[in-house]
């Protein structure tokens, strides 16, 4: 047999995950910085508190940032801080 494909492919959906939570965190950013916001303050205070009133409404932010697990986002930044 072809050593190729004897190889295992690692399938995750964790990729398409990370892609969207980026994508939504960078438009809370945004909002946040056309509000005259520190988005990166705001953000944290979200992620530590789970209070959506950190989080402007500009935008849909607010709705926004709260179709995400904040576990989950927690978990992406130390791992991407890590370089993991």
């Amino acid at each position: 047999m072809n050593n190729e494909h004897s190889k295992t492919i690692r399938f995750s959906i964790g990729n398409e995950s990370e892609r969207q939570m980026k994508q939504i965190l960078a438009t809370v950013y945004e909002a946040l910085s056309e509000k005259g916001y520190n988005p990166i303050d705001q953000i944290v205070g979200y992620i530590l508190s789970e209070d959506p009133t950190y989080i402007t409404n500009h935008k849909n932010a607010r709705s926004l940032i709260c179709k995400l697990d904040r576990d989950e986002v927690m978990s992406a930044l130390l791992r991407n801080y890590l370089g993991l």
